[in-house]
């Protein structure tokens, strides 16, 4: 079964993560994604490490982890975007295309005659989507971020970490690239949703995505909770804001997180942790109440999880239908019995390592298996095959090689 975007042809413009993660995610689903890259040095990512992907003969390669997250399932073609020929394949691909995706400094393009006002005349139905940090408007739109800035400005690093007056205290940043991953989401998303649209009314569109916006969209229940109550909200380390108890509590052998989501999760907690009385004691009886008076009720619990080894605990209250999960490390993530029913390791093949390991994308469909055909491409792996795609020949490609061109 092809994938549900297997009709979709889609121009990767962009670079770095937030713009090719969700290349990514549209090739996964079936997409034709044809990434153009810089001649000779391509993406930023591929020199991000190490640690890089080593060849058949232990030999380290160009590709590094970081670049090999992010574009899967895609074809590298390499342009000059700085030449009159650069442009005018990168024009002929924007033509046939039904998505395209940047992540240039605002203006750039339309310097290349590139942007989506010049593109949209030779294909009006064309999906154009910008990817900034901070949107084509505004005092900051022509200022370049990545994602650990942009979790600082946005607040996520505000509620963060450990609290200020305890030990480990101060702000920190999410240990992924956060930004990126949901600005890439959120571009996933709105390409999807324009062409959804353009099904109805034969239209493409222009769509600003920027990665503050993305970050203040994104603080979702702390910024409410300012909102209503006029509080800022503050770094609780592992401490939920709204549901008590939800924290990091040491065992007699190693750290397990537990997550109580309602009052009959508590009480199920009670029961296995011999503490009945806790369930009518009027400070714990409810959520409010225990969000009120968690700081009397977490000492209390810190003290009863050392009693046991961790494993123990997790097995009881998993029994019990209480959430609870030891600490996995990420080695043990691909160990983890679930993880691995589930199939989210996998490999494809590769043309200078033999194989890559991959991380399977969660989406799942009953009626079009999504596609995991092509390893990350080397760079410039397919301008051949692209060039040739558009009609152009043999001999005028060894001359834009020659040239430095492609």
């Amino acid at each position: 079964m092809a994938g549900p975007l297997s009709h979709i042809k889609v121009l990767d413009l962009s670079r770095i993560l937030a713009g090719p993660w969700s290349g990514q995610v549209l090739a996964d689903l079936g997409a034709d994604v044809v990434k153009v890259e810089r001649p000779g040095v391509g993406d930023d990512t591929r020199s991000w490490g190490p640690p890089f992907l080593k060849d058949a003969d232990g030999n380290e390669t160009r590709e590094s982890g970081y670049y090999l997250s992010a574009n899967r399932g895609k074809r590298s073609v390499t342009v000059d975007l700085n030449t009159a020929e650069g442009q005018e394949i990168v024009r002929a691909l924007a033509a046939r295309s039904d998505i395209l995706l940047e992540n240039y400094k605002v203006g750039t393009l339309a310097r290349f005659g590139l942007d989506y006002a010049s593109l949209k005349e030779i294909n009006p139905g064309l999906i154009y989507c910008s990817v900034t940090g901070f949107g084509q408007d505004g005092p900051k739109a022509d200022h370049a971020a990545y994602d650990f800035m942009i979790q600082a400005m946005g607040g996520l690093m505000s509620v963060t970490g450990e609290r200020d007056d305890l030990p480990g205290g101060g702000p920190q940043k999410v240990g992924v690239p956060i930004v990126d991953l949901m600005t890439g989401m959120y571009t996933s998303v709105a390409v999807l949703a324009a062409l959804a649209r353009r099904a109805e009314t034969g239209q493409g569109d222009y769509i600003d995505i920027g990665m503050l916006d993305v970050m203040v969209g994104s603080v979702a229940n702390q910024g409410m909770n300012y909102l209503v109550s006029g509080k800022t909200p503050r770094r609780a380390g592992n401490k939920h804001p709204n549901i008590q108890p939800q924290d990091v509590f040491a065992c007699a052998d190693g750290h397990v997180v537990l997550v109580v989501g309602n009052d009959g999760q508590f009480a199920r907690f009670c029961d296995v942790a011999g503490r009945p009385e806790w369930v009518a004691d009027a400070r714990f009886a409810s959520n409010g109440a225990r969000v009120r008076n968690r700081d009397a009720l977490l000492p209390l619990m810190t003290a009863l999880f050392r009693e046991r080894p961790m494993q123990e605990w997790a097995a009881l209250l998993d029994e019990a239908g209480v959430p609870c999960s030891p600490i996995n490390t990420i080695p043990q993530v691909f160990e983890d019995a679930q993880v691995r029913h589930r199939g989210m390791l996998m490999s494809l093949p590769h043309p200078s390592a033999g194989a890559v390991p991959q991380i399977r994308s969660p989406m799942r469909f009953a009626e079009a298996q999504l596609a995991f055909d092509r390893a990350p491409p080397l760079l410039g792996q397919h301008t051949a095959e692209v060039l040739a795609q558009l009609g152009f020949d043999e001999a005028r490609i060894a001359r834009l090689a020659r040239d430095g061109i492609i």
